[in-house]
């Protein structure tokens, strides 16, 4: 079986960008983003308020429609981002930069701390709105991987992702 990139959602004008590590294995045989069971990225948007209800991720063309677009830093599936090398981060970072400098989305929300260190190239980086930005006009926010192997909350990984929706008003 070869698995397959999923596609970008991209276009100039996006209100926010959404990063993550690379497709899961289930994203790669749908061709949708987060669409892993187990994510919780879809019910976390609408918990935050971020979308009036809560999206399939079939769905993901509708609400690329609002603005909200999807990437990866590393378009190779995987079963975790562990299987990531290196050298695929290094290529991944500066396909990422150069997107985000064509797109020029208002806001770049990294789906996991560890996307934004290795784009970033920053040792460490609280959750939420950055004090620098990486692409300058473009806000870089931080937020928890939303990966079913992720032990944070769903209250406290609600309460960083709503601070999106405060940035987009």
């Amino acid at each position: 079986m070869t698995l397959k990139p999923v596609p970008d959602h991209l276009k100039k004008g996006l209100k926010l960008l959404f990063v993550g590590f690379n497709p899961s294995i289930r994203s790669s045989e749908t061709g949708h983003h987060y669409a892993n069971p187990t994510n919780k990225f879809w019910k976390i948007l609408f918990e935050a308020e971020l979308t009036e209800r809560r999206y399939l991720p079939s769905e993901g063309d509708a609400i690329f429609e609002k603005g909200f677009g999807f990437t990866n830093i590393v378009p190779r599936p995987t079963r975790n981002a562990a299987e990531i090398t290196k050298e695929e981060y290094r290529q991944g970072k500066k396909v990422l930069e150069e997107k985000i400098r064509f797109y020029r989305p208002k806001i770049v929300c990294f789906v996991g701390k560890g996307v934004y260190l290795q784009f970033s190239g920053k040792k460490k980086a609280d959750w939420g709105r950055q004090p620098e930005q990486t692409v300058p006009g473009v806000i870089d926010f931080v937020a928890p991987s939303t990966s079913g192997l992720v032990r944070m909350s769903l209250e406290e990984m609600k309460e960083i992702y709503s601070q999106l929706t405060n940035l987009l008003d």
